[in-house]
């Protein structure tokens, strides 16, 4: 009699993966599709009621997952959120760089603060999960980088979102960088989302531009778990296939 056939996700199962921005939106998705997959997670967020929410979810649905305070402008809170999952799962296979902002506004408005807040985050935060975790990727001879990127690092997304482009533009430069620096064993994903469903669509202050950034994500938004199956798909993979960058947007959305 011959053997079932392995299912193309199986190879998920087990994987110790780290999420950051998982308290909400994409990051949250990704956590409870990979949990049903059966992978063991690493959730990383500054909310820590959100992530004690979501991790009891998962393992009361018979899921492993573990929850850590992060704030990924915090180089030493990014390490002690890798080290938590290799203190309870004994390593780590990937690191999904999802923490993100996108307070959008002219540049003339200046609202240099913001901008401070966009590089923190979006740029800062991937090159702190990035010096966490690949010394430890090296020291195993595997691992997996999923990093979020947008539609915006591909065109610029102006008067509005400059800065935010600038960012994600980034983004792509340094996985790239990496893809070409990490060696053959290490692999590196981009995610690029269009308007997807979660709390960046919030995080404009200027009004105009707050009203303008609703409109357009209720008329196009799809739901975060698209992500989070283009996510597992990059991870499921063998070992020797890296799926370098995923561009996914609504089909109705034109930029």
């Amino acid at each position: 009699m011959s053997s079932l056939p392995m299912h193309p996700y199986d190879s998920i199962r087990g994987k110790v993966v780290v999420i950051t921005g998982a308290s909400s939106g994409l990051g949250e998705s990704t956590a409870r599709h990979l949990a049903t997959l059966g992978a063991r997670l690493v959730l990383g967020a500054r909310r820590q009621a959100h992530l004690d929410r979501i991790v009891a979810e998962i393992t009361a649905g018979g899921g492993e997952a573990i929850a850590v305070a992060t704030d990924v402008t915090r180089p030493e809170q990014v390490e002690a959120l890798v080290a938590a999952g290799e203190a309870r799962f004994g390593r780590i296979d990937v690191l999904v760089n999802n923490a993100g902002t996108m307070p959008l506004s002219p540049l003339a408005k200046r609202r240099v603060d913001e901008w401070d807040r966009t590089i923190d985050v979006n740029i800062k935060g991937v090159l702190y999960g990035i010096a966490t975790a690949l010394p430890r990727f090296q020291a195993q001879g595997s691992g997996h980088f999923v990093n979020v990127a947008s539609v915006a690092g591909l065109k610029v997304f102006s008067p509005i979102g400059t800065v935010y482009s600038a960012t994600k533009f980034a983004v792509r430069a340094i996985s790239e960088g990496l893809r070409s620096e990490s060696g053959p064993n290490i692999r590196t994903t981009i995610i690029s989302p269009g308007a997807v469903d979660s709390e960046l669509k919030t995080h404009s202050t200027d009004a105009e531009t707050a009203a303008a950034v609703q409109s357009f994500y209720a008329a196009f938004q799809i739901p975060a778990d698209a992500v989070a199956r283009a996510i597992a798909y990059a991870i499921a993979q063998p070992d020797n296939v890296d799926i370098n960058e995923i561009v996914l947007r609504p089909t109705a959305q034109e930029f």
